[in-house]
């Protein structure tokens, strides 16, 4: 199981050392590049920025094991409220849950036309730390492996990438994956909420940059 570093009271420690256990078990078999250790990552990361940036740990910290769980491309919409169950079942306060509920809700990127604005410290925080993990090395990784476990194409010229102005526009598309990177990735660094963040994403952008010049010289020679 993921070994956690607290510092914190008893309580708040335990709450926090269950919800790991508990998310861990949720997404330790997940194929799509949403597995347990994109949690693991996004927790590490989160907790990295808010220890320049500052913010309230507890939040932080449960939101961000809590970001996915209820993500509409994993479960369709079903169950969404598993976040807040899961809350209320390990004793969170009314004021801290709110609080966590409304980081998870302000996470996801929502289309390239829509403004996914975080209202905290603690949402930007987690924000920037799900978003870095989409970009780079581990990006380009978990874009593939979302690509496959939704069956599409790796590239077809003949379809161009979209930006979507509305959130059912971005949820219903079904393009090539390589379309993702000019739908999302690339314009994420531009999107980043605290400094911290943003000096770790030049280089991981840099590097999905190299990555789409290589993939398409090559593409370039066989056709």
């Amino acid at each position: 199981m993921a070994i956690l570093h607290f510092n914190m009271n008893k309580n708040r420690k335990n709450i926090v050392t269950q919800t790991a256990n508990y998310v861990q078990g949720v997404f330790e078999k997940d194929s799509s590049g949403h597995d347990w250790w994109h949690i693991y990552r996004v927790y590490n990361l989160s907790l990295k920025i808010s220890g320049v940036e500052g913010g309230e740990k507890f939040v932080v910290e449960l939101s961000a094991l809590l970001h996915d769980l209820d993500d509409w491309k994993l479960n369709g919409g079903e169950d969404a409220n598993k976040a807040e169950n899961w809350l209320k079942k390990v004793g969170v306060e009314n004021k801290d849950r709110a609080r966590i509920l409304q980081v998870i809700d302000e996470v996801s990127f929502k289309g390239a036309g829509v403004e996914t604005r975080a209202t905290s410290l603690e949402a930007k925080i987690v924000q920037d730390a799900d978003r870095l993990d989409a970009i780079g090395a581990i990006g380009i990784a978990r874009t593939f492996a979302y690509g496959g476990n939704k069956n599409r194409v790796i590239y077809d010229p003949e379809i161009k990438p979209v930006k979507h102005n509305s959130f059912d526009s971005y949820k219903r598309n079904i393009a090539p994956t390589i379309n993702h990177f000019y739908e999302k990735l690339l314009l994420l660094k531009d999107r980043l909420n605290t400094t911290t963040a943003r000096n770790i994403a030049q280089n991981r952008h840099e590097f999905m940059e190299k990555f789409l010049h290589q993939f398409f010289s090559e593409w370039e020679t066989i056709f």
